[in-house]
């Protein structure tokens, strides 16, 4: 028998991705996950997405360009994530490219139907070369909670944005979410909720994440 003391194992290695409508608060929870427990975040490419102020203005125009940046981005970053050893949180999934946004954009007449096959063929072909996460948060908010929201960030492309264009990203996300089978979710109202200025809320969130990645029954 040897004496050598045993090397604690280091804990197993987490991807989430927090999903959720705009405004819901996806980029504060990615913050504020990745500072608790300590792991890499990756966080929507917006500031410097060089199509995202053109679409809000033209979105007829520049629709499948800005998808295929969002599609190609979160590509990488997932094969990323899929090659370290460490957990990672991200900031809105790469399922959602496809299933909510492409989607809405091709109902509502504002990519073509030439785009959107060859978009979704595209989606098709790289997520077969990926793995879902190990948790998916979805935040769920009404569309006035993702409005204040917005208001109160003040980015000046997203001023133009329309209720209705809300309305519909909505509708798909709770049908997107409903169906969702690719691994463990779990679904977080935010309306009630303010996870970035009260901390008694904040450790709520927290903790029930926390609870469904590391507890006794983790798959709940």
């Amino acid at each position: 028998m040897s004496d050598t003391p045993e090397t604690p194992s280091a804990p197993p290695k987490k991807y989430v991705a927090i999903g959720g409508n705009i405004g819901a608060g996806k980029s504060s929870l990615t913050r504020v996950l990745s500072e608790y427990f300590d792991w890499e975040a990756f966080y929507e490419q917006v500031d410097d997405n060089p199509y995202l102020t053109d679409f809000y203005n033209d979105m007829r125009r520049w629709s499948f360009n800005l998808q295929v940046y969002f599609l190609s981005s979160r590509f990488k970053h997932q094969q990323y994530i899929e090659d370290v050893d460490h957990s990672v949180v991200q900031d809105r999934s790469i399922y959602e490219d496809a299933e909510i946004f492409a989607r809405n954009l091709h109902e509502m007449g504002l990519m073509s139907k030439r785009d959107y096959a060859n978009y979704t063929e595209l989606f098709a072909i790289m997520t077969s070369y990926l793995k879902p996460p190990s948790l998916l948060v979805y935040l769920r908010a009404s569309v006035p909670t993702l409005v204040n929201h917005i208001q109160q960030r003040g980015r000046d492309y997203e001023s133009t944005i329309r209720i209705d264009y809300l309305e519909r990203l909505q509708r798909h996300y709770e049908n997107w979410i409903e169906g969702y089978d690719l691994g463990p979710k779990m679904i977080i109202d935010v309306d009630e909720l303010d996870f970035v200025n009260d901390d008694d809320d904040r450790r709520d969130v927290v903790s029930r994440i926390e609870s469904r990645l590391f507890g006794l029954f983790p798959d709940e």
